[in-house]
């Protein structure tokens, strides 16, 4: 299965166009229920922020809800709910996301509030000063009072010296304090318009009834500036990186970064299927070894993001078990990763995890808002006809590539390291709780 819809290419179920203001649109029909999703995506995210000004998109996200000239943030919600919709937002490195969701007679209400707050956005003193406190106090508790969120935060900051993926998508807390309303405003003026926003929508609809709708509340907004989205790429890594955060907290945890490129690189569909040989399911190399086999760790990860829109992090990580050396849990992970240097992926494990891979893209596509998302994420970091690419180049995939794509990118001189050091409560920051963990794998 190759598109979203039965054995048809994408491409051939998708209809693009594109209005006189720039503005991209990209509907697909789908006639299973009567309903539809409305998506507005602008190509703005962390990675458009600057030193000093991060947490801008998300921001900005919340600010979005707060009303128009014409509608208030509590009309707005009214509106949708009256409507029978549901409604919400998403801010990432590359991207900010609206969606509505509703029966499909009713999607004309989305589509014209969304043009609304394209255009016509109210952003007051009163409302810019509340937000920003409802924002800090979410990184609080996402973020400062998780210590492995904050270990991948403070990871990613080593792991990309030029690269602005360094900034952490909520925003450093200091920035948070010093953004004014015309940061914010700026920021809006910048990346709130047509040229750089992309509409999307699925469900029960006809697709030049839907195009004439979005013309009819989108065409008349000024097309607005196309910002630059180039943005300086990391030199290459010359020497494995190391961090070591030290935290009242009851485990040890290990992370590694691998810089890796996304998918406009072959390569990057190869590093999906190590993904799943090392971490998809019970069966998977690192949870058998690691959990079942050895009993040295508790839970272990790795994550892949194919569709970043710039070269971004492989990431490997594990929680020893209670009582375990922090340094003996790296050493297997070293050892899961040389593995695949050193011998050849058998064949029903290669079938195994592209199975997987294959399950999970296609099961996953019986949500609509889903489909519209893999769409958009796609159309972000590339061209969103490249999802038609993702399973034969999965299928495509041998030992020998997976082995040359192991050894080219999953080497130590190219990760960052973080281990995060539990530390006596009360004690000081500078007291390992297990003096083995707390001195074995700075180096």
């Amino acid at each position: 299965m190759s598109g979203l819809q039965g054995d048809a290419a994408l491409s051939d179920q998708v209809y693009e166009a594109t209005l006189p203001n720039g503005l991209k649109i990209i509907l697909l029909e789908n006639h299973k229920a009567p309903i539809a999703t409305f998506q507005v995506w602008y190509r703005v995210g962390s990675r458009n922020e600057t030193c000093g000004k991060s947490g801008l998109s998300h921001m900005l996200e919340h600010m979005m809800f707060k009303g128009t000239k014409g509608v208030s943030g509590e009309t707005f919600t009214r509106i949708i709910e009256e409507a029978g919709g549901n409604n919400n937002a998403f801010t990432s490195k590359d991207y900010t996301a609206y969606f509505e969701s509703m029966s499909a007679d009713q999607i004309h209400v989305a589509i014209e509030l969304e043009a609304d707050r394209m255009h016509n956005l109210l952003l007051r003193a009163r409302d810019f000063e509340t937000e920003r406190m409802v924002v800090m106090e979410e990184r609080r508790l996402r973020t400062d009072d998780d210590p492995q969120t904050c270990l991948d935060e403070q990871l990613t900051a080593t792991a990309f010296h030029i690269h602005p993926y360094r900034w952490p998508v909520i925003g450093w807390m200091q920035d948070l304090k010093a953004l004014s309303l015309e940061d914010l405003t700026e920021y809006y003026r910048t990346y709130y318009n047509p040229a750089n926003a992309i509409v999307i929508a699925a469900g029960d609809f006809k697709k030049t009834e839907m195009l004439t709708k979005i013309e009819k509340a989108f065409g008349s907004i000024p097309r607005g500036p196309s910002p630059n989205q180039t943005k300086p790429l990391e030199d290459p890594q010359s020497g494995e990186r190391r961090i070591r955060m030290n935290r009242e907290v009851q485990l040890p945890f290990v992370l590694m970064g691998y810089h890796v490129p996304n998918l406009r690189t072959p390569d990057s569909y190869v590093l999906e299927v190590i993904s799943a040989i090392l971490a998809q399911g019970r069966s998977s190399r690192l949870y058998e070894n690691l959990v079942r086999e050895r009993s040295v760790a508790q839970s272990t990860n790795a994550e892949h993001d194919l569709v970043s829109r710039d070269p971004s992090l492989f990431l490997i990580s594990a929680e020893p078990l209670p009582g375990k050396d922090v340094t003996e849990v790296e050493k297997a992970l070293d050892h899961e990763i040389r593995q695949l240097w050193e011998k050849p992926v058998p064949s029903e494990e290669l079938e195994k995890a592209k199975n997987q891979l294959e399950a999970a893209f296609v099961f996953s596509q019986d949500s609509l808002v889903h489909q519209v998302m893999v769409l958009a994420q796609f159309e972000v970091a590339w061209d969103w006809r490249k999802i038609d690419e993702y399973v034969p180049r999965i299928r495509a995939v041998t030992p020998d590539d997976i082995t040359r794509v192991a050894k080219q990118y999953l080497v130590p001189e190219n990760r960052t390291v973080g281990i995060l050091v539990p530390v006596m409560p009360g004690a000081g920051k500078g007291v390992p709780a297990d003096t083995s963990v707390g001195k074995s794998t700075v180096r």
